[in-house]
């Protein structure tokens, strides 16, 4: 059974840094991705903030100030933001895929099969 545990959300200031963390278990990384994505609100779909994959090219952000990486020991999923903005306030998901391959692209939520839960980080200005 694959798990996926988010951590590091909460409150922080604008202009700050934050990183996420995703704890995994039961997946296995060789052909597939894993990715974080966002919603920031009930009424909005999950947009994609960066992924990375076992195939090249390795590793996918939509947005610039975002950097995902993985601790290849362990297996968890990290997720950097600088500068942060109030507008990146959200809940933010870890997301694992099987397929190396989606055909709406590497940063389309519909492309993953397992979710964490979630976890809310709120950006104050």
């Amino acid at each position: 059974q694959v798990q996926l545990v988010e951590s590091g959300g909460g409150s922080v200031q604008a202009g700050g840094t934050l990183t996420l963390s995703c704890e995994v278990s039961g997946y296995t990384y060789s052909t597939g991705c894993m990715g974080w994505f966002r919603r920031q609100s009930p009424d909005k779909e999950r947009e994609g903030v960066a992924a990375i994959c076992a195939t090249a090219p390795r590793t996918y952000r939509y947005h610039e100030r975002a950097t995902i990486s993985r601790d290849n020991a362990n297996g968890t999923l990290y997720l950097q933001i600088d500068s942060l903005r109030p507008e990146d306030t959200a809940m933010y998901y870890c997301a694992a895929r099987t397929a190396a391959y989606y055909s709406s692209g590497t940063l389309h939520w519909r492309g993953y099969q397992y979710w964490g839960q979630g976890i809310q980080v709120t950006v104050s200005s």
